[in-house]
């Protein structure tokens, strides 16, 4: 980036010039990251293939209005006696460089289309384009954020877009492409300007702070990149106004608190504990980053960028020797790749997208921060969904009860005594927690290659060994509408004391399965898994049930004695059967289904 402070006559402005505009780039050589524009346009000039028009996009500061400038300039480069034609190396300003880097050539209109909007403004320019330029080889214009024209002034100007005069170029910027009508877009050359990434944008600072000399330590360097967020001409603000702070000087503590962030150091602290679940001491963090002046949504969100550090690391080590990530951050990232799980940082990650939504919404940021952190710390330990399901479905747990203090079989002794969490990240972050009382233990044995898991949990209500053991409980309980469903709609394929395999009719309600887990988990004290398979399954006990009552009928109806009836009384049918007491017990059930008034329609036999 060349210094730009000195003007046509040599002479130093007096005024100061903020340094977004001090160290504006005034050729393609000074440009950084827009290799393959330059590299197309430098092609283009040197075989003639010039187009009317060029379509400058991409997000706020990366130099769409400086390159349009150097793009005039490169089409109007002329030295007398030496270069007589456009080109894209430019080592020395020539005859128009100066009035056209200013934006004060004559030639060279610029428009700002947020001010200029309506089709008037299109027809001057159409009538000004017949005329040649003044004193250049083009007239060129420059429309800024070309989409807030209006639609008759796109209509406008296509005529003149596709076959404008030879002497005239078009070069327009947007920051919003997709709001430009795709007929302009197809009679322009498009570039789609790069954001510059958080390291070139640290280098370029640092550049910078040496040419004014000012003294800005390298992690405050990385803070102004990153909330710069790939804008040059936001980082070189930041910049600005962070040596207004330091006087010259410019700290990491500076810097921090000049814009509200957190303390990378404490978030990876942070981090830590949330991994280890350790909730009281990352509230601490938390508030201790909220009263130096840490806004509540910045930590989280530095919090998930470290999540994202973490996980790249893991697949990508060389992504902590970028100049944007601290040593601490590398070092202790790195640790943390090695140990945990990806299961275990994408949901870490997904949760925190959410808590900082929440966060942002929330009418007491703080207080809606530190439930994320619960959260959080509250998952850390726990395995994830598809992992306890696996455990359960593989069968390499056992129940049991778990008294004060006492540990599961077969799980190693905890640190931290019972009912505490403690986080064993050699073991590639699978989650170990210890349990006391009335609640739920779950251990991962962490020494043994095969882990298994060890739920134990004081079993408080009746032990359900079959399918019909569950709907005699859910029918004792007088859940009508749940035992209707699971008499009617839902067919039995596994069952065993905590797990229920269940299909459903294709028109069940899906919910059914909810309320079962969580009936039963509450009924029997014991936690339940119902989950739905994919296999037929049973019959339905309403099927069962019909099959033997027809059974009945049908051996009631070859009695003799019922014969010998029903010869006697033509066109009559058995419309009831009641069972004595001494029959057994599957004829008892049918005798109550059939007697029972909700099951008429079910009944098999009518009276004529």
């Amino acid at each position: 980036m060349n210094d730009q402070t000195n003007g046509s006559s040599g002479e130093k402005d007096q005024e100061y010039r903020v340094l977004a505009r001090k160290y504006r780039p005034n050729s393609f050589e000074d440009m950084m990251g827009q290799e393959a524009m330059i590299r197309t346009l430098t092609n283009a000039f040197v075989t003639g293939r010039i187009a009317q028009a060029y379509m400058l996009t991409g997000v706020r500061g990366v130099g769409k209005t400086t390159t349009a400038r150097i793009l005039a300039r490169a089409l109007n480069y002329e030295i007398p006696g030496s270069v007589e034609k456009p080109s894209t190396v430019m080592p020395e300003f020539g005859t128009h460089c100066q009035a056209i880097i200013e934006g004060r050539h004559v030639d060279i209109i610029e428009m700002d289309a947020a001010s200029h909007t309506s089709i008037n403004d299109i027809r001057e320019i159409i009538e000004a384009s017949r005329y040649k330029p003044v004193s250049a080889r083009y007239k060129v214009y420059i429309i800024d954020e070309v989409h807030m024209l209006s639609t008759a002034a796109f209509n406008g100007l296509l005529k003149t877009l596709e076959e404008p005069p030879g002497h005239v170029k078009f070069i327009f910027a947007t920051t919003e492409i997709r709001k430009v009508p795709i007929t302009v877009l197809s009679r322009c050359q498009r570039f789609d300007l790069r954001r510059y990434d958080a390291d070139m944008m640290t280098e370029f600072l640092k550049k910078i702070s040496l040419s004014e000399n000012a003294v800005v330590a390298d992690d405050a360097l990385g803070m102004l990149a990153r909330a710069g967020e790939g804008s040059a001409r936001d980082s070189l603000s930041l910049l600005d106004q962070a040596i207004a702070l330091g006087a010259g000087t410019v700290s990491a503590e500076d810097v921090r608190e000049m814009l509200g962030l957190a303390d990378r150091s404490r978030i990876v602290d942070l981090f830590d504990a949330v991994m280890k679940g350790e909730t009281a001491i990352a509230l601490g963090l938390l508030k201790s980053q909220y009263d130096i002046g840490a806004e509540p949504a910045i930590v989280l969100s530095d919090l998930a960028e470290f999540v994202h550090l973490v996980t790249r690391l893991k697949f990508v080590p060389q992504a902590g020797e970028k100049g944007a990530v601290t040593q601490v951050e590398r070092e202790k990232g790195t640790e943390f790749a090695e140990a945990l799980s990806v299961r275990i940082l994408t949901r870490a990650w997904q949760m925190l997208l959410k808590g900082i939504s929440e966060v942002q919404s929330a009418t007491n940021a703080f207080a809606a921060a530190e439930m994320v952190l619960v959260r959080l710390c509250y998952a850390a330990d726990l395995p994830t969904p598809d992992q306890a399901l696996k455990l359960l479905r593989d069968g390499k747990y056992t129940a049991g009860p778990v008294s004060q203090g006492q540990q599961p079989a077969g799980s190693p002794p905890s640190s931290n005594g019972g009912g505490t969490i403690s986080h064993h990240p050699t073991d590639g972050g699978s989650p170990q927690m210890a349990a006391s009382g009335g609640r739920m233990a779950l251990r991962l044995a962490v020494e043994n290659p095969n882990p298994v898991a060890v739920i134990s949990q004081p079993q408080t209500g009746p032990v359900l060994s079959t399918y019909e053991d569950i709907v005699a409980l859910v029918k004792q309980k007088r859940a009508i509408k749940l035992q209707h469903t699971l008499e009617t709609r839902v067919r039995p394929v596994h069952v065993e004391p905590g797990i229920l395999d269940i299909a459903l009719e294709s028109s069940s309600d899906l919910s059914v399965v909810t309320d079962l887990q969580i009936n039963l988990s509450k009924w029997t004290g014991q936690r339940w898994i119902v989950s739905v398979s994919s296999d037929k399954g049973t019959e339905t006990i309403r099927e069962r049930k019909d099959a033997a009552k027809q059974e009945l009928y049908d051996s009631v109806g070859k009695d003799p004695l019922v014969v010998q009836v029903m010869n006697l009384f033509p066109g009559a049918s058995i419309v009831d059967i009641r069972v004595s007491q001494s029959r057994d017990t599957v004829e008892n059930d049918v005798d109550a289904d059939a007697s029972s008034p909700e099951n008429d329609d079910h009944n098999p036999v009518s009276t004529n």
